[in-house]
């Protein structure tokens, strides 16, 4: 675990935060309990679950009775969008002391890589984009990489330039600023069925690691968490990957005891910035980029990978795997 940063304890409550993808999930659990700490919330995401509709309903009164809750329509992949979160959060709360861009999926049939471009299933294009160079891209980079990637950048950038009318002014030691990421124990793991997913929680972890010299200079915290298996739609709402579970078996961690701990990346200051906080079911510990023993303990895994792991050599199977018409 980090040492302490030096700087002023920080505390979320009167603060205001962004939080992508929050219509669900860990996220709209991290909102829910920042809101009930009193802390203003832009709730950033394509639509809204019901429960997060209800949320939105809850905290919408401007009376200064209690903190508020803010939904703006945002698609992560579009990077105007991801300025407009913050010009709204400017116009709503003058600006943003946290910032959560937690958006993300678990490599669905529609960006897969043994699904790859061009197959029926797929939405990534084989062909590149036009207007944009030709180049190509998995839409699962633009959401679990790309986006945190960009929203920290965007967010530094206001931290350190504050419009003139800001609220929550220039970061500094004594005015810290929190940025928390939500990777996953992907990140420090193989997983022979999802590689692409793989891939973007290690980018993650990795981004996540490279920023800890912002804390003590800047007083801009950079961590987050690295959960286990959580019931979450990124599960629920895909068949394919529910059955990798095996309720006999497996513990799910709850999105709940996520959120707790991404608030905990917030105001330990035992958890300083570049820690990847592992959450797994009663567990939590920071990982270590040295030789780190991966992780162990209830709800680090599922019993039935095997299962997915012999559809993939199916789909390979089948003839002409991976080519393109020209």
């Amino acid at each position: 675990m980090a040492a302490p940063t030096g700087s002023i304890p920080f505390k979320v409550d009167s603060k205001s935060a962004i939080v992508t993808g929050a219509g669900s999930g860990i996220n709209f659990c991290f909102a829910k309990l920042l809101l009930s700490r009193n802390c203003n919330v832009l709730i950033a995401d394509l639509a809204l679950r019901p429960e997060a509709e209800k949320l939105v309903e809850e905290y919408s009164a401007k009376d200064g009775s209690k903190a508020r809750a803010v939904f703006v329509k945002t698609d992560v992949t579009i990077w105007n969008d991801l300025a407009n979160m913050f010009d709204q959060a400017d116009k709503e709360f003058g600006g943003a002391d946290i910032v959560c861009p937690g958006a993300g999926i678990f490599e669905p049939h529609w960006t897969n890589f043994w699904l790859p471009p061009g197959h029926p299933k797929s939405k990534d294009s084989p062909h590149g984009e036009s207007g944009a160079g030709g180049l190509g891209h998995y839409s699962i980079f633009d959401i679990n990489v790309t986006h945190p990637i960009r929203t920290s950048q965007l967010a530094i950038s206001r931290w350190l330039n504050p419009p003139s009318d800001s609220k929550v002014g220039k970061a500094s030691p004594t005015n810290p600023k929190r940025i928390v990421h939500i990777s996953s124990i992907a990140g420090q793991t193989p997983g022979f069925p999802f590689p692409l997913y793989i891939a973007s929680k290690h980018a993650i972890s990795g981004f996540i690691q490279s920023l800890e010299p912002l804390d003590q200079t800047l007083g801009i915290r950079v961590n987050g968490v690295a959960p286990g298996v959580i019931k979450t739609p990124l599960w629920t709402d895909h068949p394919e990957k529910m059955t990798l579970f095996d309720e006999q078996q497996d513990v799910w961690v709850q999105p709940e005891e996520v959120a707790e701990q991404m608030l905990r990346c917030c105001e330990d200051d035992s958890i300083g910035g570049g820690v990847v906080w592992e959450v797994l079911k009663d567990k939590y510990r920071a990982v270590d980029w040295r030789m780190d023993p991966g992780p162990e303990g209830t709800g680090a895994t599922v019993s039935n990978r095997a299962q997915m792991t012999e559809e993939v050599f199916g789909w390979l199977a089948e003839p002409g795997w991976g080519q393109v018409a020209k």
